[in-house]
């Protein structure tokens, strides 16, 4: 099992040095949110491929397969939404405070950190790789379905921004149609619901236990560090969004609060 973490680990270590010589010679940071996807790819494949006659089995298979389809349509959405973009604005924020120390930095706070990150989350199918557990459980059939519901909230909240984006009279406004409506944030929604998934699948391995570290890292990151948080502070005081706000759940999906303040028009951006 250790080797199976040391192949991930040492495969994830090349792979985040090559995109930092990359985002450096392009000055842009933002880079690695299109390579996070991909990593998983290359740290789980890879200790796959290292691992001998045990992955063979149907789990570790399973899991890798919907890694695969969700780790392809990030980097592909992403990639697709950064083009002719520049450096995200978290990631300017971060160069002009940072200064003369950008480099070192950038090195180790963006691209060794989210090595970790990866690596840590990837924990149910790494732990999967290395011993699958018995025969289809239970808890493989409500994997599959949590995982689909935040593959499918994920994918089409992630369209409908893309589709809103697009229409030149949008600039500057808040998306508050389709699954936004429901939530302010629908597409971490997903995210976080299809990585439960992910560990139910992954549950009924002997250690699957240890892989409950996997959802939760990214349901904190979401919450409470680099996901709603720093997407949100941007719109402070806008009336607009205040509004949304004040009727709209941040994460889990519901029906719109009556709210003294949300009279204002439905319109509106966001990233």
């Amino acid at each position: 099992m250790t080797s199976i973490f040391l192949n991930a680990a040492l495969l994830l270590a090349l792979y985040m040095c090559c995109m930092f010589i990359v985002g450096l010679r392009a000055r842009d940071n933002s880079l690695i949110d299109i390579a996070y996807g991909p990593a998983f790819l290359v740290a789980c494949w890879g200790a796959w491929y290292a691992s001998g006659a045990m992955a063979l089995h149907f789990r570790p298979l399973l899991l890798l397969g919907l890694l695969t389809l969700w780790g392809l349509r990030l980097g592909l959405h992403v990639g697709l939404r950064h083009r002719g973009q520049g450096e995200d604005f978290r990631y300017r924020k971060f160069r002009e405070n940072w200064g003369d120390t950008i480099i070192w930095r950038s090195f180790l706070q963006i691209y060794m950190l989210q090595g970790a990150v990866v690596l840590v989350v990837a924990t149910p199918i790494l732990l999967s790789i290395g011993a699958p557990g018995g025969d289809l459980a239970w808890s493989d059939l409500l994997g599959v379905l949590l995982f689909s519901l935040g593959f499918f909230f994920e994918a089409v909240s992630d369209r409908q921004l893309t589709v809103f984006k697009k229409g030149g009279a949008n600039k500057g406004k808040i998306i508050m149609h389709g699954l936004w409506r429901y939530s302010r944030h629908p597409n971490y929604f997903g995210e976080a619901t299809l990585w439960w998934g992910i560990f139910l699948i992954g549950f009924a391995s002997p250690a699957g236990l240890y892989g409950l570290i996997s959802p939760l890292t990214i349901a904190f990151l979401l919450l409470k560090v680099s996901g709603i948080p720093m997407l949100e502070v941007k719109y402070q005081g806008n009336p607009e969004f205040e509004a949304y706000k004040a009727r709209t759940n941040a994460f889990f999906p519901w029906f719109e609060r009556n709210s003294p303040i949300n009279s204002l028009p439905s319109k509106g951006s966001k990233q």
